[in-house]
This record gives structure tokens, sequence and C-alpha cells, in this order.
């Protein structure tokens, strides 16, 4: 009987060269790096997720837009207030300032109460019947007992010369201007009289300028209605300019053409 050797063992292991370490059979599974928690991660972190990422805030960084805004809103309240001052601080002095110099002060005006050579422009009395005028538009003189009502009166023909001159005396503005004028530039003319108390205008034929303004004793002739200076005439001689304090503009006629209405 022979006796038996030591068993044998299937090499089924090679080694490594390098390590000298086995490596596992043919066929056999290889553990996945997916299969392991954290296996793919960075650092080897097992069951934990990435952590967020903070933000990184740069030094001295601003959102300017709401600072451009508010400056903005900051400038345009200083503009206001300083404008509002301006303004307060403006009528403050022309209230103080007597209204002659004011009306001294409009360039081209002309004032017949001073440099009068003909003393029928300075007249009043009563008359009835068509009366001659110095100048053309009248600013005073003898005229019809009747007054041309003159609360903003916007009258579209001409009207007679011896109502309107009652008219002045009364402390109104009389805005002419020359008959035929373009429509555009009569309504621009209107809307500085309509609904103003001691004005009223009306067209007169072969007018020698565009705009003709009278107040009693007083007179400004302008080529166009954009003329700054007729809203400063109106401002300054409106009822200030009278020669009969406390007279009314109402419960006149309304007359048209060039024939008086004789009371």
């Amino acid at each position: 009987m022979s006796t038996p050797g030591p068993e044998r063992v299937p090499s089924t292991v090679k080694v490594d060269k390098t390590s000298g370490q086995g490596k596992p059979p043919a066929g056999a599974k290889k553990a996945s790096s997916a299969a392991k928690p954290g296996g793919s991660r960075p650092g080897g972190a097992k069951g934990k997720g990435r952590k967020p990422v903070t933000p990184v805030k740069v030094a001295g960084s601003r959102n300017w837009g709401p600072i451009a805004v508010a400056g903005v809103v900051v400038l345009i309240a200083v503009g206001i207030i300083g404008y509002g001052v301006y303004a307060a601080a403006k009528s403050s002095n022309e209230a103080g300032t007597p209204w002659q110099e004011r009306a001294a002060s409009i360039d081209g005006i002309v004032n017949f109460r001073e440099n009068n050579s003909d003393a029928s422009i300075a007249a009043r009395n009563h008359k009835s019947g068509v009366l001659t005028y110095k100048t053309s538009p009248p600013v005073g003189g003898d005229h019809n007992p009747r007054w041309e009502n003159c609360m903003g009166d916007v009258y579209t023909q001409p009207i007679p010369n011896e109502h309107a001159v009652h008219s002045l005396e009364h402390g109104a503005v009389w805005l002419t201007y020359k008959q035929g004028m373009p429509e555009d530039q009569v309504a621009k003319l209107k809307s500085k009289v309509e609904g103003q108390p001691y004005t009223f205008m009306s067209p007169i034929a072969n007018l020698d300028k565009n705009v003709s303004l009278q107040a009693w004793g007083y007179q400004l002739k302008v080529d166009t209605v954009d003329d700054t200076r007729i809203d400063e005439f109106i401002k300054s001689l409106r009822q200030n300019a009278t020669v009969e304090p406390q007279a009314v503009c109402s419960n006149g006629v309304t007359v048209t053409g060039t024939t008086p209405q004789d009371s």
C-alpha cells in the first residue's frame, strides 16, 4: 500500500510580478467602485452628499441701480424746491413793484399818459355817435356812454371804438389783432383772454401790426402771437390802468360793427 502524498491545490491564483500579490481568478467579479458608498466622490467621503459651495463676496461690490435712482430723485426734489423759492421770490418782488414801473419795463410799450401831446387822448366825456380818435386802435378819449362787455369776452367781428374806449376807462385790456389772421393764431390769443375778467378781444381791419394791446393811455404792438410781452402787458395793466376805480366790466353792450349803439 502506497502512502498518499500531500494534496495539491490547483494553481488558479496568479502572482503579480510587481506587487507580489495574487490576482483574482479569471472571471471573478470585481467590486464596482460605483457600488461602494462614496466610491466616486472626492475625498472618499462615505454616505454624505457634496457640501454646497458658499458664494464668495467681492469686497466693495454694490448694487448701483437703486443708488442711481435715489440720486435722480434727490436732484429732482432739489430742482422743484429751488424753483419754488425762485418763483416765490419773483412773485414777492413783482407784488412790491408799482404797476407803472412794471409797465415801463415792457420793451416797446407806449405811455400816452406821459408822452401825450394831444389832450383829446385824456378826455373822458360821454358822447353819442361816431367819434374820431388820434390813435388806431384808440387808447383813450371821449367815448360812448355804454361800455363793451369785457369779462373775457371774445368778439369775432370788429366792435365800435366808442364802446371799447369806455371799457378801457373801466380798467380793461383790449387785445386786437389783424382781421384775417389764421385761426390757429387767433386761438392762441383767445386762450389769453377767454374767461379773464377785465379783458376782451376783437379783430381790426388793416391793423398795421399783427397784434395790438390797449389799456387806458397805454399801447403795445407786436408782430407775433407768441410774443411774451402780450402776457406781460395783460398782467401789469389789467385793472391797474383804470381811471375809474371800482367800475365794472359786465352789464355793458355786446355790439359788433363800426357804428356805436346810442343809449
